[in-house]
């Protein structure tokens, strides 16, 4: 084992390279049944029944967790335990606030059983906490970014996500991207202090195609190995080609934030 990650021998076919991140620190049993809901699958199909996100299909069963985006209820809260959510790469954290009401977030890398978590319009800037961009320090790391007051997180949810608070001016927040670019975004916002967790879940390796298929993924083939009939690729050589999806759609550089969205 090294870091979090554990590298598995090859006993098995399925095991050959196989490595994946460390959860023997997560809670053993099952969601608290009062936060979870039915998840119906699609199969990649819309209502018509025709396909609309190929390669989905199959999977094993789950139970979709209710994560609470908005937090929006104020008062100090005590971290109840760490799960794994089948939903999302990034682990969630069940939280108890002083009225012994249950919800739950998603967890920032670092907050661990017992330690309490801060909603408010002001807090302290400590992992888990959340609170208004206004109120939190230039330079700070954050996650569960809102893009409008009072709508939810919409913004770095995902495994090991960050944005660093790199301003403000009248109004609004400036907010540093991983990928470099800066967005800007009102001061009302709320967002979440820290990293988020399962930092590692990038470096994972799967080790064989069927761990792929129990997360809902099915086959995918190269559009150059199919016929002219069937996708842009096909029948063609890599000489000269225009990379684009089925439907010819271009996929390596071309913008795809339109060019008068007010806070690109």
């Amino acid at each position: 084992m090294k870091n979090n990650l554990i590298y598995y021998n090859p006993i098995t076919a399925g095991s050959r390279n196989l490595i994946l991140v460390n959860k023997r620190h997560l809670w053993k049993d099952g969601p608290v049944k009062s936060l979870c809901e039915k998840l119906k699958k699609t199969g990649g199909r819309n209502n018509q029944g025709k396909i609309t996100c190929r390669h989905r299909g199959g999977g094993a069963r789950r139970i979709y967790r209710k994560i609470d985006f908005i937090r929006n209820k104020t008062g100090i809260a005590t971290v109840e335990r760490i799960e794994y959510d089948p939903n999302r790469s990034a682990f969630i954290a069940l939280i108890r606030y002083e009225d012994n009401t249950l919800s739950y977030i998603i967890a920032p890398d670092g907050l661990g059983v017992g330690m309490k978590v801060e909603s408010a319009v002001s807090t302290t800037n400590s992992v888990g906490n959340s609170c208004a961009l206004s109120n939190i320090k230039v330079g700070t790391l954050i996650h569960n970014i809102e893009l409008q007051p009072g709508k939810g997180a919409k913004m770095a949810r995902s495994a090991g996500c960050k944005v660093i608070l790199a301003g403000k001016e009248v109004g609004f927040a400036i907010l540093q991207l991983p990928s470099g670019k800066q967005k800007k975004v009102s001061l009302d916002c709320r967002a979440s202090i820290g990293i988020v967790s399962n930092i590692d879940h990038m470096n994972e390796v799967l080790g064989k195609a069927g761990r792929n298929r129990h997360r809902g993924w099915r086959p995918e083939v190269r559009g150059i190995a199919m016929n002219p009939v069937d996708h842009p690729h096909g029948g063609r050589t890599n000489g000269g080609m225009n990379w684009t999806n089925h439907t010819g759609r271009i996929r390596k550089g071309q913008k795809t934030v339109r060019r008068k969205k007010w806070n690109k």
